[in-house]
Parts: structure tokens; C-alpha cells; sequence
């Protein structure tokens, strides 16, 4: 028996004609018995030199044995590979596609079509290949254990198997996410997340990921609250401690009329700072700007809920923490402070925070203009 992979053909036996139909928690692989005609006419085919010459020899090659699934794969999967090399993409990708269909969860061809696509910088194919691999990577493991083979047999069947494709899980993992990250539409950026997110549960990009469906589905993109709320919710659900999560909901509570919503922002935000540990010796930069952005929150909904001075101190620890590190973040906390100061008659700190906030350009800057000229209108008028 044979298996093809590529143009690597591994001598295992001589036995009957075998092809692995495997399920989805298991990957594909082409095989072919040594001795067949099949395997008589891949080695005539290996043999010849000319580019043109060998692609006409696939294609027969096909067609002579179109009843038999595995050849018809492993034939249009060398076709898509002849076409990506003379440059023409689309045929490499058509012919790619006809290889998936006889074998759908054969992680080799499924890497060679993502390439063929990234290639041609067709992002839609991409996700696609990246969706059905990513979902081939995440299904080793969960197969069931058989009867007759032992726990720890079984355990290292599984890490071999995870061995065996973990580069092309991470090359897969890693090219969906660029895909998402270079997409401008905000309609077929979701639809990437909305395809990534299932394929990589729990993907290393998770967090950044998160925070590009909370930009796009938010105000100035998509501006859909619902579906925010309801990917916030799903994310939590699988990882409890995402930060981008917890924020996502955190920030949109705290903006909700309905009863209870600035409760449950505060929650969310005092989850963030517990999670995040800013004050900790080895809190990076990220953790840091989360905490800074759940004061900063906690300190909004004091201010809603007339609990001004308690607003302040949060929003002072807020600023500390964005300033010189997040200028848009750090600007939305200085005008609250601004506010709260000015709603307490300090006028003298509200105008110092003021005009901090309106050197730094951006949507609040014109905000905290027109406050700070109110404030220093009050404080001239209590002269």
C-alpha cells in the first residue's frame, strides 16, 4: 500500500486498494495499494520532466479512473498544484476544491488551497479553508477511545496526532487572523470572526480577535448591539477571564437605560480589574490599559448614579494608568473628571483637567472645549 502526499509516495504493503473515508475528529489521508494500476500509472506520471506533458498525464489520469474516489483526489490535487506553479490561480484553486470534495479533511490539501488563496488574495476562499482546518484542529482528541486500546495508548495516539499537524494549525490559526485584521469591510470582517471564532475556540489571537468584533460591531461600524451582546456573552462563556469580553460589556452597560444595566457594568469592570492586576510586578501594558479603561467605566456609572465623589477617585487612578499609553482612552477620562470636578464646583481641578483634555486631538477634544468653557464662565461668575 501507498500513501500520497504530495509527490511523496511511502511503500507500506501490498494489499487491496484503500482510501480513509475518516470522521471529522480524524484527518484524511490518501492511500493507494502498491501493485495497482493506479500506482503503475503515478510512478509512469512521476517520471516525466515536462510541466505541460505531466499536467495532460493528471488529467488522464483522472478520467481513467474516475470511479475509483482516492485517485480522483489525489489526481486533481497534483492538477491545482501544476496550476499554482504556471501561475494560474484560479484553476489551482477550482481543482483544489474538486481534490476536498473526495477527501474534505485532508489537512495537506486544505494547507495547499489556503496558500493557493492567500496567494491570489482571495481572503473569502481563505476563511473558508481556514474554517474547515481550523475545525479539523480542534476536533483531535475528541474522537472516543476504543474498546480495545489502553488509556495510555490512547493518550499518545492523540498527542501524536496533534504533533503531527500542529504547524499547519498554527499556520492556519495565524493566517485567518491577518485575514481579519486586513479586512475594511465591516460586514465581511464579522463574517471572518463569525467563521474564525468557531474554527479556534480558543485561539492564541482570542483577545484581539474579541476586541475587532467589538470595534465592528459597535458605533461607526456596524452598530448592532444586539449581536455585541450576544458574542460578549458567547466569548465569556468559553473564557470567563477575557478581558476585551468583559470590557465590551462593561462599556455597553454603562451607556443602557434600562434598569440595572450600570450594575451590571460595574461587575463586568470590577471583574476586569481583578483579572487585569495592574499593580502586579509583571502587568504588561495591556493588562494595564484594561484596568485603566474599568476605572474610568466605574467612574461613569458613579457619575449616572449621582455617586459623584466616588466617581473621582476612580477616575484619577484611570488617568494614571492611560495617560502616555492609550491617548483617545485617556482623553474620555479626563473629560469625565473634568465633569465630576465641575459637578462638584471644583472648578479650579475641572479647568486643569480640561485643559489637559482639549490638547489632545480626537471626538472628545470639541467636547471638552465647550465644557471647560463653561466651567471657566462659572468660575469667573463665582468672583
Amino acid at each position: 500500500m501507498k500513501r500520497y502526499t504530495g509527490s511523496l509516495v511511502l511503500m507500506v504493503a501490498s494489499i487491496p486498494f484503500l482510501f480513509s473515508l475518516s470522521s471529522s475528529a480524524q484527518v484524511d489521508h490518501i492511500v493507494i495499494a502498491a501493485g495497482t494500476d493506479e500506482d503503475r500509472a503515478l510512478q509512469a506520471i512521476s517520471s516525466e520532466s515536462d510541466p505541460q506533458k505531466k499536467l495532460a498525464d493528471y488529467q488522464e489520469f483522472v478520467q481513467k479512473f474516475s470511479s475509483n474516489p482516492a485517485a480522483v483526489a489525489y489526481g486533481n490535487w497534483q492538477i491545482s498544484q501544476a496550476y499554482q506553479s504556471a501561475g494560474d490561480l484560479q484553476k489551482a484553486l477550482e481543482f483544489g476544491d474538486k481534490a476536498l470534495i473526495g477527501s474534505p479533511h485532508n489537512m495537506d490539501i486544505l494547507i495547499s488551497q489556503a496558500s493557493i488563496a492567500q496567494q491570489a488574495k482571495d481572503n473569502a476562499k481563505l476563511m473558508d479553508y481556514v474554517a474547515s482546518g481550523g475545525q479539523l484542529c480542534s476536533s483531535i482528541g475528541t474522537q472516543p477511545k476504543p474498546a480495545d486500546m489502553s488509556d495510555a495508548d490512547f493518550g499518545r495516539q492523540i498527542a501524536d496526532q496533534k504533533a503531527a499537524i500542529q504547524n499547519n494549525c498554527d499556520f492556519l490559526e495565524s493566517t485567518g487572523f491577518n485575514a481579519i485584521a486586513g479586512e475594511n469591510d465591516p460586514k465581511v470582517r464579522m463574517a471572518y470572526i463569525d467563521k474564525y471564532s468557531e474554527a479556534f475556540p480558543n485561539s492564541k489571537f482570542g483577545d484581539q480577535v474579541s476586541s475587532y468584533a467589538m470595534y465592528t460591531l459597535g458605533p461607526g461600524q456596524l452598530n448592532d448591539p444586539a449581536r455585541l451582546i450576544s458574542f460578549g456573552e458567547k466569548t465569556l462563556a468559553s473564557n470567563p477571564n477575557s478581558l476585551p469580553a468583559l470590557l465590551l460589556l462593561a462599556s455597553y452597560y454603562s451607556d443602557d437605560s434600562k434598569p440595572g444595566s450600570l450594575g451590571k457594568s460595574v461587575t463586568y469592570a470590577q471583574k476586569v480589574l481583578e483579572i487585569a492586576k495592574a499593580d502586579a510586578p509583571d502587568a504588561d501594558k495591556s493588562r494595564k490599559l484594561s484596568a485603566g479603561v474599568a476605572h474610568s467605566i466605574i467612574g461613569y456609572a458613579d457619575i449616572k448614579q449621582e455617586k459623584t465623589a466616588s466617581a473621582i477617585p476612580e477616575l484619577k487612578a484611570s488617568a494614571e494608568l492611560l495617560k502616555g499609553q492609550d491617548e483617545q482612552q485617556y482623553a474620555v477620562t479626563l473629560y469625565r473628571l473634568g465633569f465630576a470636578y465641575a459637578k462638584l464646583s471644583r472648578t479650579t481641578e475641572a479647568r486643569q483637567v480640561l485643559t489637559e483634555a482639549v490638547k489632545i486631538p480626537g471626538p472628545l477634544q470639541q467636547m471638552s472645549q465647550e465644557l471647560l468653557n463653561k466651567v471657566n464662565a462659572a468660575r469667573a461668575k463665582g468672583r
